[in-house]
């Protein structure tokens, strides 16, 4: 094979694999255009943990990790909470940020919700992640949800 015809093919071949990666389908937040959710989205970890690598996803403001049929999903730009009597959890990023998160359990699966910060940001962790991997990952999503505007705190 000619090396004129071999430079085709390999790019051919490398279309074809990165066409076949998979992509995680996930619901646009509300307000998912906030320029402040393209920073963070960006400020994101390629990593969680060795079982939780970064996937692609088809929404804007929106990133995922793990495998396609098991994924962590974080939106950005979902409906600020208000008061409430849901379990309110402060988590510091070693050397860096502190957090509020809402935790709600919802059938064996953890909806995290920032408490207090706008644009708010999402974390849906399926009970299928919990089967392989723990929820102690939020503390490294702290330096990019801090560039959310903090207005209010966990009492």
């Amino acid at each position: 094979m000619s090396p004129r015809r071999a430079l085709p093919l390999a790019a051919a071949a490398l279309l074809a694999l990165t066409a076949c990666a998979p992509v995680v389908a996930v619901d646009a937040a509300p307000h998912a255009t906030d320029p402040v959710c393209a920073s963070v989205v960006l400020a994101l970890p390629q990593q969680l943990s060795d079982a939780l690598p970064r996937l692609k996803t088809d929404a804007q403001a929106t990133t995922a990790w793990g495998r396609p049929d098991a994924a962590v999903v974080l939106r950005c730009g979902v409906e600020p909470l208000g008061p409430t009597t849901e379990r309110c959890q402060s988590v510091s990023t070693p050397n860096g940020p502190t957090i509020d998160w809402v935790v709600v359990e919802e059938s064996g699966d953890w909806r995290f919700t920032t408490y207090g910060r706008v644009p708010a940001v999402e974390v849906l962790v399926p009970e299928a992640v919990t089967a392989f991997s723990t929820t102690s990952f939020v503390d490294l999503l702290g330096p990019a949800v801090a560039l959310t505007e903090q207005e209010r705190t966990c009492l």
